[in-house]
């Protein structure tokens, strides 16, 4: 090599792709509330969009390539939170919980999962499409859509019966309120990823809320149980949709979501100021796991 091409060499570092493998899952949606002093049904949240190069994607769909890194290069990261809680202390009216926020690594978007519809015959409270749809609550009591590739939708309401619908999950869709003692529709199950080197389910739908039959149960994967006056909120970090609740009650909120990244054990990543995260090593990988919801920062490799 001449002198010229030593100099540059050493000034000019040869830059390096590799893949990265990744788990991204989106905040879950947060569950309906019902109308007070009313027996009536609310769906349960949908949970958030969940999309990975490992094992599987979501809505039950092969796993996607892993994502094509170069050194030296930023690329975006963001943890989307959970949507809020259906809140009727200003309205008196049954409301709809909101929906998630989107998770972002690079190119890599995963939508926040819908949030449920109230209990209140106002249209302006349904249920809402998301990464997995929201459970229907009162009207209108058809069933959402998820994101292709990211999640499923949330289940239909009967409003005679109280029962509102399930929100749905990455992996199952929403169960649907049946009639009699049948009760409100469970939250969608979610999707089993192991990209941390052990099998974890993310994703789990809200269950629906009843005015007076049995609540729905939250999916596996961080979905919250529905109820009457109290439900339970959707699991941090693993995407989860709220439980919906009845009578002037306390609806849940949906779990925030996660990002895992798994790379070779020779690059060394740097995360800007404000990431929450922790790094691991197993075997010839790193893995990243990403964690503080709401903040956008970046990541680079050397």
């Amino acid at each position: 090599m001449s002198l010229i091409g030593i100099i540059a060499s050493q000034n000019y570092p040869r830059t390096i792709t590799f893949n990265v493998d990744f788990l991204v899952v989106a905040g879950g949606g947060g569950g309906g509330l019902g109308r007070t002093g009313i027996s009536n049904c609310t769906g349960g949240g949908g949970a958030g969009g969940l999309r990975s190069s490992v094992d599987a994607s979501g809505a039950a769909t092969s796993p996607e390539s892993a994502a094509s890194i170069t050194t030296g290069t930023s690329y975006s990261l963001t943890v989307g939170a959970g949507g809020a809680a259906a809140n009727d202390s200003t309205t008196n009216a049954g409301t709809q919980g909101s929906s998630g926020n989107n998770s972002v690594f690079a190119t890599i978007t995963s939508t926040g999962g819908g949030g449920a519809g109230g209990g209140s015959t106002d249209n302006n409270f349904g249920r809402l499409n998301g990464g997995s749809g929201g459970g229907a609550g009162q009207n209108p009591t058809t069933a959402t859509t998820g994101t292709a590739n990211e999640g499923l939708g949330g289940g239909t309401s009967t409003p005679g019966s109280n029962a509102g619908g399930g929100g749905g999950g990455t992996g199952v869709a929403g169960g649907n309120g049946l009639s009699g003692a049948g009760g409100s529709g469970s939250g969608g199950n979610g999707t089993s990823v192991s990209i941390s080197g052990s099998a974890t389910t993310y994703g789990g739908g809200g269950g629906g809320g009843t005015g007076d039959g049995p609540a729905g149960s939250g999916g596996t994967g961080g979905g919250g149980a529905g109820g009457t006056s109290t439900a339970t909120s959707g699991t941090a970090n693993l995407g989860g949709g709220g439980g919906g609740a009845q009578v002037a009650g306390t609806a849940g909120s949906g779990g925030s979501g996660v990002i895992i990244l798994k790379y070779p054990v020779a690059r060394t990543a740097t995360f800007s100021g404000g990431v929450t995260q922790s790094t691991t090593t197993s075997g010839s990988f790193k893995i990243s796991t990403i964690t503080a919801a709401g903040v956008s920062d970046t990541v680079s490799w050397a």
